[in-house]
């Protein structure tokens, strides 16, 4: 299954799941009404002495409805919009998370943030942040609403007690449910069972405060009209018992649509690492490990269908439960597998306990139609790839990206011209506008990123990203204004620099502007969609042939690809990098498989033989659509 199928079924199971959540939103407002009918309309007929009880009051029905639904509505939409805006942060941190330091030296969280950087480059995504879980048992979970906002989270025992080959099969499984579209369904999840719930909170709510106000409404009364707080009272254990009804089924659907995403993760690990005795070695230490994968932390129930593995014990075992056993977990991947755990520490392997190193450098060159296959699909050798690239990487620049100061040094660095006098303007305005320190930084940087080979540019800023979203609002907004400044300098935007807005300040975003969401799916057609289209094949046949004649040729190539009648390459003026980005936020819009036909018509156009000028433009509009693409390298299986 490739990315846009699994990008697509994750739509269509978000759709089931609405539609589960609307019947037993309907079961819940039914319940709710029959209760307040029964208890309140019920008493008043009976005390006005009516000799029957007549439960349908279409006005009651109506306003019961309505406030139920109110109630489960706002409460789901709150949870949502509450988990959106702090991204995969917020979910990390409510589970007693620890932000990872990206410059850190402790050993075991080096390994760790070695082995997410590497999967990250392998990948073509953004290098996310990384969570420390105090937590003895093994486990871990990738949370967030994009891959723009996500965040990866590991328990310490996980980071201590399995192997660099296992902690990677982890990794790479994380990474599957960044790239299946699993995390917006799992906080849509989340956000359901809240709204759920609260029906049952209510109810518990009812009942505290009247239960302090019983004995005092006895007292002056004096027996009289004690039926109104016993409707209350009833009312209150009425409604707890519902909400924890809903609650019941809810978790069953959750449980349901976690387990079958589990098994797709677990296939795509393998995929990824080429290496089926990672993952499945981290999955028999679980099993042979005293604390297995169970969490503490009272919060994780509500996240526990992120996991890596199942993080707690359920009452009614694997009902519940939103992990498939590890036995079949582990025999999907070794079917002849004899059934014995893993006990104790792994003994730790120097070849691979450090980035990859003594490997012959890959060619960062190939052919695209093959990568867009590959889009979400990584091979073993894109990991080897992305170990030798940070290996190579120039010292002082890595130590630069993985901290906050440095990280916008880097960026400045690799914006400064080489000479002329806007290479003057720009140092000009970091002098007066940057911050002090980060302005030295800069200055001490500029001769190794001037060395740095193209083919290491990508990457570098993927490690930034992490460092860079360690600022705070304040920072980020100056470092955002001397980023467009510089690029302004010479009043032309340069491709190497739109990629680079495009890859950065999208991240960065994401990340700082709350609430903000990716864009949904509105278009299931093409052709009301010519132009921008039109566009996008124009400006990639335009930025890989310099002969029209050959222009002509590329955009022919991709526009037969789309298979739409009468398209019109654009003149050159019309395909500024500008008109572009319009055409690029139009088309993100797409639903999945469109776009997996969009970016196989700009693989054609670009066609077989790839500079790394075009592989940039053609990974930097692919991040536009929500599609990673991994780097363009020979050999890539």
């Amino acid at each position: 299954m490739n990315f846009f199928e699994s990008q697509e079924i994750a739509r269509k199971k978000t759709g089931r799941l609405i539609v589960l959540f609307t019947l037993a939103v309907l079961a819940i407002m039914f319940m709710v009404y029959m209760v307040v009918a029964f208890l309140l309309v019920g008493f008043i007929e009976q005390d006005m002495g009516q000799p029957s009880v007549d439960l349908f009051h279409p006005t009651l029905l109506l306003a019961v409805g309505l406030g139920t639904l109110a109630v489960v509505g706002l409460g789901s939409l709150y949870k949502i919009v509450e988990l959106r805006a702090g991204g995969g942060k917020a979910v990390a941190e409510a589970l007693g998370g620890r932000l990872v330091p990206p410059n850190t030296t402790d050993h075991t969280e080096r390994r760790l943030f070695n082995v997410v950087e590497e999967m990250a480059i392998a990948s073509g995504t953004p290098v996310p942040p990384v969570y420390i879980l105090e937590e003895a048992g093994i486990n871990a979970f990738a949370a967030g609403y994009s891959p723009a906002d996500a965040v990866v989270a590991v328990t310490r025992g996980c980071a201590e007690q399995l192997s660099r080959d296992e902690l990677q099969g982890v990794i790479a499984h994380e990474f599957s449910h960044v790239f299946n579209g699993d995390m917006r369904l799992n906080i849509r999840l989340m956000g359901f069972l809240h709204g759920i719930l609260i029906i049952g909170m209510i109810g518990y709510i009812l009942l505290r405060s009247i239960g302090g106000s019983t004995h005092r409404t006895r007292r002056s009364s004096r027996g009289k009209g004690d039926g109104g707080v016993f409707i209350l009272l009833a009312l209150g254990i009425a409604l707890i018992i519902i909400g924890y009804t809903g609650t019941f089924f809810g978790k069953l659907i959750k449980a349901a649509v976690s387990r079958q995403r589990e098994y797709l993760a677990d296939a795509s690990a393998v995929q990824f690492t080429r290496n089926p005795s990672g993952i499945a070695g981290a999955l028999k230490r679980i099993g042979g490990f005293s604390l297995g994968s169970r969490l503490e932390n009272p919060n994780a129930a509500q996240a526990s269908h992120m996991f890596f593995s199942q993080g707690f014990s359920t009452w009614f075992g694997g009902v519940f439960a939103t992990h498939p056993p590890l036995t079949e977990r582990i025999r999907r991947i070794e079917p002849d597998w004899d059934g014995g755990f893993a006990k104790g520490r792994p003994a730790a392997s120097s070849a691979r306990e450090t980035t990859a190193r003594g490997m012959a450098p890959a060619a960062f060159v190939g052919q695209a139609k093959p990568v867009v296959a590959q889009i979400a699909e990584p091979t073993e050798e894109h990991i080897q790839y992305a170990g030798q690239v940070l290996h190579d990487l120039p010292e002082p620049l890595v130590s630069a990206a993985h901290d906050p100061f440095g990280a916008r040094a880097v960026i400045y660095a690799l914006l400064i011209q080489r000479e002329g006098d806007v290479r003057k303007n720009q140092i000009e305005w970091l002098a007066q506008y940057a911050d002090p320190d980060v302005f030295q930084i800069t200055l001490k940087l500029l001769p190794s990123a001037e060395r740095l080979k193209t083919r290491e540019r990508l990457p570098l800023i993927d490690l930034t990203l992490p460092a860079l979203k360690q600022l705070s609002p304040s920072q980020y907004q100056t470092f955002k204004r001397n980023f467009v400044a510089l690029v302004e300098a010479d009043r032309k935007i340069e491709l190497f620099e739109w990629m680079l807005q495009r890859l950065v300040l999208h991240s960065l975003e994401a990340h700082f502007t709350r609430g903000a969401a990716p864009p949904r799916s509105m278009y299931y057609g093409l052709p009301r969609l010519r132009g921008h289209l039109e566009v996008f094949l124009s400006t990639l046949a335009y930025a890989g042939q310099k002969e029209m004649d050959k222009v002509r040729v590329a955009f022919e190539a991709g526009a037969q690809t789309l298979q739409l009648k009468d398209m019109t390459l654009c003149p050159l003026d019309r395909c500024g990098l500008k008109t572009l980005d319009a055409a690029l936020d139009e088309l993100a819009r797409l639903s999945p498989p469109l776009k997996e036909k969009v970016l196989k018509a700009g693989a054609a156009c670009i066609g077989a033989d790839i500079s790394i000028t075009e592989a940039e433009l053609f990974r930097a509009a692919a991040d536009a659509l929500g599609c990673p693409v991994p780097p363009l390298i020979k050999n890539a299986s």
